[in-house]
């Protein structure tokens, strides 16, 4: 499988902190997968052509005051799909770490591929939008759900390993909850390392070192949006020792953090 790394969104500029680099727009960091016999994998969408065309209508007014997006037509994922020499119907599966407004944006650009996602994610999503959160706009075109319950899964590293219908077992579901109800990370195996997208499981790198040291600014978006602050703080506590005893097998990133983005693409 080839494996390449998207930003499908920048938002507000975060500044440097501790001894940090330089400051810079926070991203959408996505994953487009080449399956050998299953098409284009997308983890994640970012901001889609439709967030673009009509921020206010379809991501609400409040949240593009506070995210602060680019709005740059060029780095959604069908634009990025495109120019890597793929058709969009190419992308057969998208999987979503979440619901939240700049993780599911882009369905609409996809219509003809299965989503998938956490049942108790979509049940959330579905009664509770719309809201600051939830945009139904992101799945008025009746995507093609695939759903999965967390408590039927397999060990992978001392987490939960779900594996994704009509996907190669390289991919893997991994519940990580806390921030919202049905919160998973993506597992894609890369050679012989696993690539762990923890979606918003945390949102800086510094924060699942051993200082466990947030940013500052990522650290109110994060607090103000978590479903449950006791399984979000168990959650990257369990990150931080995935990376003390198996940091040889399992390297992880999260969706926001632009310095993370930067390290596999340079």
């Amino acid at each position: 499988m080839k494996i390449h790394h998207l930003n499908c969104g920048s938002v507000r500029t975060i500044e440097a902190t501790y001894d940090g680099p330089q400051p810079t727009p926070a991203v959408n960091h996505c994953l487009l997968v080449e399956t050998d016999a299953d098409g284009l994998v997308l983890v994640e969408t970012g901001l889609g052509l439709g967030n673009i065309w009509d921020p206010g209508g379809t991501l609400g007014a409040e949240w593009v005051e506070m995210a602060q997006p680019a709005l740059d037509e060029e780095e959604t994922a069908i634009r990025q799909v495109v120019r890597l020499g793929h058709a969009p119907s190419d992308v057969r599966h998208i999987i979503v770490t979440h619901l939240d407004v700049d993780h599911s944006g882009g369905l609409p650009d996809f219509p003809g591929a299965q989503v998938h996602v956490m049942a108790a994610e979509l049940a959330v999503a579905r009664a509770e939008a719309p809201s600051f959160r939830y945009r139904p706009a992101h799945w008025a075109h009746e995507p093609e759900w695939v759903t999965y319950d967390h408590e039927l899964g397999e060990q992978w590293f001392g987490f939960t390993a779900l594996e994704p219908k009509g996907l190669p077992p390289e991919i893997k579901l991994i519940p990580l909850g806390g921030h919202t109800v049905g919160h998973t990370g993506v597992a894609v195996l890369n050679g012989d390392r696993w690539l762990l997208h923890c979606g918003d499981a945390y949102y800086y790198h510094r924060e699942v070192g051993e200082l466990k040291e947030p940013h500052p600014l990522l650290d109110i978006v994060q607090t103000h949006s978590q479903a449950h602050r006791d399984l979000r703080l168990g959650t990257q506590a369990r990150l931080r020792e995935l990376i003390r005893d198996h940091g040889d097998q399992v390297e992880i990133f999260s969706a926001h953090d632009p310095w993370e983005l930067a390290r596999y693409r340079t």
